[in-house]
C-alpha cells in the first residue's frame, strides 16, 4: 500500500455537518488510520486530520510495527535541522543586545539580512512545511485549528521580512525605525517554527509512549507453543499455527502460549500481567488458563480452547485500544472553546494590530506586526486539544496494567460520580465455588438417595450451586444417573425425572407453588440460612425429601475491598437472588449498606431505574450474562471478567478478575484522570486566558511590557510540554 500521499479527498470543500469524515468502505479490511484527537476520522492511508491537523496513526495496536512513529522521525529530522540553523541566526541578531555587535559588522549590514535569509527561509519552508500545508487546509475545509495560527503568524512574519530586504521601498513610514531602516523577522519566524517542532516531537513521544502499553501486552504472548501430536511426540511450533483443541505441554517458567484448560498436571500460575494480582493462582485438572501468564514450578497439559484474536490478551488489546480513541464527555467543552477560541483570536491579532497601528509610538506599524504575530502564536490551542485525549490514553493503558479494562472514556469519567454501587454475591463477595455442606433428610427418606437423585438431576444446570451439589456426591463415591423432562425455573430452581421420579430442587417459591407446606422444615433452613449457607427444598413425587445446604465462601479481598470502597464515597447494595436470611446474613458479615434478595436478573434492571429516578448515580457490577439488561441500564456497567470473556457489550468497564478490589482500582483511576484532565484544561487555557492580552501589548502602557514572537512560541510550547508531562504522570497513578 501506498502511504507517501495524503487522503485529501475531504479537504477539497468546506466541511459542513452532513460531510462522513469516515472515508473507509464498509467492506475493506486493510490497514486503517485515524485521529487520536478525533476518532470519527478514518482513512485508508496516511495523511492528516480534517479537523485538527495532527497527524493520523494506525487504528490498530496489532498492525504497529517495531519502531519509532514516521511522523516522529521526520518531525525530529526537521527540528534539529531548524535547531542548528536558528542558533547561528540568533547570534546574527541578537548579538548587537548582548554586545556582540561586532558580529553584524563583520559581514555589513546588508550582506546580514541576506545572510538572516538563507538562514531562516529553510526552516520556515522546509522545517515549516508540515504546519504551513495543514494551516492552509484547515482554511480551505474551515476547521480553523492550531495550525491555523501557526501558519498565519510563520508566513505574516517570514514574507514581510522577504519584502523587507528585497523590496523595502514599499514599505511607509511606520515600519521604519530611527534609521529609517525595516526591521526583518527571519529569527521570529526560524524560532516559532523549532520550538512549535520541539512541542510536536514531545508530544508524539509521549503518544508513542502511551501506545507501548498495548504493544508491551502484545509482547507478552509467547512466541511458541509446544504441541503433543497423537502418536505422544511433542513438537515446538509457531504460536499462530496452534489450533483450537491442540493439546500443548506448558514446562515450569515458561508462558503458557493459548487460553485453554487443565487436561493434566498441577501448577500455580502468575497471572499478574493480566490481572495485577500479585498472588499466584493454583491450577489443577480442569480448570482455565490464560495465555500469556507465567507458570510456576509444575507441568501442565492443556487443551487450546481460544487462539489467535479470539484470546483474552488479544481482546484486552483491542479494548484498550478502542478506549484511548474513545471521547470523554468532557472533551466536547474543550472542543467547542477550540471552535469559537481561534476566530476570537484571529478578531484579537487584527484589533491588536490596528490599535498599534493607530496609536503605538514609532515604528507604530512593525510594533503593530510584532503584537499580530505574537498574539496569533501565544493563543495556539494545541494544549486544549492534547488536554482530555493524553490523559484518556494514558490512563486506560494504566487500567490494562491492573486487570481494569475500560470500554471507552465515557465509562471512565461517569464512573467518578458514581455514588451507589449494586453488586452480586455469588461470584463477587464470594469464591463463586460453593461447596457441599449438608443433606438433611426427612423421616422415611434416606440421604444418599436425596443426594444421589438431587445430583442426578443438577448435572444438567450451569448454575454454580449444581455444581457444587454435582462435586459433593462425585466425592462421596455416589453413581449418578442421567435425567428427563429437565426444566430449570429461573428463581426457584430445577425439576425433572430420575429413575422414574419426579425430582424438584429448589427455594421456599418452588415449594409453595406446588402447593406443598415446607412446616418445621422452613425453620432449619432458617437457621442455616442465618449462617450464610444457601438452603434448598428437595421434593420426590410431590413430597418434600429434606434439605440440601451449600455454602460460597467470601473471597478473602472481599471485606477490606468493601472498606475501600466505603471509603471512596460508594453506598453498596447487595442485589441476589439468594434467600433473603442468607443475604442478609453475608451483608451484615461484611458491612454491606442495604440487600435485596429474591431478585430476579430482569428485575436489576429496575431497581437500577428506581433507583436513578430517586438520583442515585448507579454501578452495577456483574457476570454480563443474565445481568447483561442490569449493566446496560446502570450509568455504569462493570463486568466481572470470567476466564477469558472479557469483551462484553453492555458494559463499559471489564475487570480481568472477579474481585471487588478490582473496583476500587477503577474507582481511583477514574478519579486520577478526571483530576488530571481538569488540571490539563486548567493549564491549556491559564496560558492563553493570560498570554492573549500580554502578547496584544495591554501592559505596555502601564509597564512598557510587549512580548516578542519568539517568547510567544516559547510560552505556547511550554503549556503544550505542561499538558503531556502532567498527562504522564497516571502511567505511576496509585491504583
Amino acid at each position: 500500500m501506498d502511504h507517501s500521499h495524503c487522503d485529501h479527498d475531504h479537504a477539497s470543500a468546506p466541511i459542513s455537518s452532513d460531510v462522513r469524515y469516515d472515508k473507509v468502505p464498509a467492506d475493506y479490511s486493510g490497514t486503517v488510520y485515524t485521529c487520536p484527537m478525533h476518532p470519527e476520522v478514518r482513512q485508508t492511508r496516511m495523511g492528516s486530520c480534517p479537523i485538527c491537523g495532527m497527524g493520523l496513526e494506525l487504528e490498530s495496536a496489532a498492525m504497529v510495527e517495531d519502531g519509532p512513529n514516521p511522523e516522529l522521525v521526520d518531525f525530529t529530522r526537521r527540528f534539529w535541522v531548524g535547531a542548528v540553523l536558528t542558533l547561528p541566526l540568533l547570534i546574527l541578531t541578537m548579538g548587537p543586545f548582548l554586545g556582540w555587535s561586532g558580529v553584524r559588522e563583520i559581514f555589513g549590514e546588508r550582506s546580514t539580512l541576506w545572510i538572516e535569509f538563507v538562514l531562516g527561509t529553510p526552516v520556515v519552508l522546509w522545517c515549516g512545511w508540515p504546519f504551513l500545508q495543514r494551516g492552509l487546509n484547515s482554511f480551505r475545509t474551515w476547521n480553523l485549528n492550531m495550525f491555523s495560527l501557526i501558519a498565519m503568524g510563520v508566513s505574516a512574519a517570514w514574507l514581510f521580512s522577504v519584502v523587507a530586504i528585497i523590496a523595502p521601498g514599499v514599505f511607509p513610514d511606520g515600519f521604519r525605525d530611527a534609521n529609517g531602516h525595516v526591521g526583518v523577522y527571519f529569527e521570529a519566524a526560524a524560532v516559532i517554527v523549532t520550538l512549535v517542532l520541539l512541542g510536536q516531537v514531545m508530544e508524539l513521544r509521549a503518544r508513542e509512549g502511551t501506545g507501548k502499553a498495548i504493544r508491551a501486552l502484545l509482547d507478552l504472548a509467547a512466541k511458541t507453543a509446544r504441541v503433543i501430536r497423537d502418536d505422544g511426540s511433542e513438537e515446538e511450533i509457531p504460536l499462530e499455527h496452534v489450533a483450537v483443541g491442540d493439546r500443548v505441554r506448558v514446562r515450569p517458567g515458561e508462558k503458557v502460549p493459548v487460553d485453554g484448560t487443565v487436561l493434566k498436571g498441577r501448577s500455580s500460575i502468575d497471572e499478574s500481567m493480566i490481572t495485577g494480582e500479585p498472588v499466584p493462582v493454583e491450577k489443577v485438572e480442569g480448570e482455565s488458563v490464560t495465555g500469556a501468564t507465567i507458570n510456576g514450578t509444575g507441568s501442565l497439559e492443556i487443551e487450546a480452547r481460544r487462539v489467535g484474536s479470539d484470546t483474552m490478551l488479544s481482546q484486552i488489546v483491542d479494548m484498550v485500544a478502542a478506549a484511548q480513541r474513545s471521547r470523554a464527555p468532557i472533551q466536547k467543552y474543550a472542543d467547542k472553546v477550540a471552535g469559537l477560541f481561534v476566530p476570537a483570536v484571529i478578531a484579537i491579532a487584527v484589533l491588536a494590530f490596528i490599535a498599534w497601528a493607530v496609536w503605538g509610538p514609532q515604528p507604530s506599524l512593525a510594533y503593530a506586526l510584532v503584537a499580530a504575530v505574537a498574539v496569533l502564536i501565544i493563543a495556539c490551542p494545541c494544549a486544549l486539544g492534547l488536554a482530555t485525549p493524553m490523559s484518556i490514553m494514558t490512563a486506560t493503558g494504566r487500567g490494562a496494567q491492573v486487570g481494569v479494562l475500560i470500554k471507552n472514556a465515557e465509562a471512565l469519567e461517569r464512573f467518578e460520580t458514581i455514588d451507589t454501587l449494586i453488586i452480586d454475591k455469588t461470584g463477587t463477595l464470594t469464591e463463586g465455588k460453593p461447596r457441599l455442606m449438608a443433606v438433611m433428610a426427612e423421616p422415611g427418606f434416606d440421604q444418599t438417595e436425596i443426594l444421589r437423585l438431587a445430583a442426578s438431576l443438577e448435572r444438567g444446570s450451569e448454575h454454580p450451586l449444581a455444581e457444587a451439589i454435582v462435586k459433593g456426591a462425585e466425592q462421596r463415591g455416589i453413581e449418578l444417573t442421567s435425567a428427563e423432562d429437565f426444566e430449570a425455573i429461573t428463581g426457584k430452581g430445577v425439576i425433572g425425572r430420575v429413575s422414574e421420579k419426579s425430582v424438584a430442587l429448589g427455594n421456599l417459591a418452588l415449594v409453595t407453588d406446588m402447593g406443598l407446606d415446607s412446616g418445621s422444615l422452613n425453620e432449619i433452613a432458617n437457621t442455616r440460612r442465618d449462617e450464610g449457607e444457601t438452603v434448598m427444598f428437595v421434593v420426590f413425587d410431590r413430597q418434600i425429601a429434606g434439605l440440601i445446604a451449600v455454602a460460597d465462601p467470601v473471597k478473602e479481598t472481599t471485606p477490606a475491598a468493601i472498606q475501600s470502597l466505603h471509603a471512596l464515597g460508594l453506598t453498596i447494595i447487595m442485589a441476589t437472588g439468594d434467600n433473603e436470611r442468607t443475604a442478609k446474613a453475608v451483608a451484615s458479615r461484611l458491612g454491606i449498606d442495604k440487600v435485596q434478595a429474591g431478585v430476579l436478573p430482569e428485575e436489576k434492571a429496575r431497581l437500577i431505574s428506581q433507583l436513578q429516578a430517586e438520583g442515585a448515580k448507579v454501578a452495577m457490577a456483574g457476570d454480563g450474562v443474565n445481568d447483561a439488561p442490569a449493566l446496560a441500564q446502570a450509568d455504569v456497567g462493570i463486568a466481572m471478567g470470567t476466564g477469558a470473556d472479557v469483551a462484553i457489550e453492555s458494559a463499559g468497564i471489564t475487570l480481568v478478575r472477579g474481585n471487588l478490589d478490582g473496583i476500587v482500582r477503577a474507582r481511583k483511576l477514574a478519579r486520577a484522570t478526571m483530576r488530571n484532565i481538569r488540571q490539563n484544561l486548567f493549564f491549556a487555557l491559564i496560558y492563553n486566558a493570560s498570554g492573549v492580552p500580554v502578547a496584544a501589548g495591554l501592559l505596555y502602557p502601564f509597564f512598557g511590557i510587549l512580548i516578542s514572537p519568539m517568547f510567544a512560541a516559547f510560552a505556547m510550547s511550554a503549556s503544550s510540554i505542561s499538558v503531556v508531562v502532567n498527562s504522564l504522570r497516571l502511567r505511576s497513578a496509585n491504583l
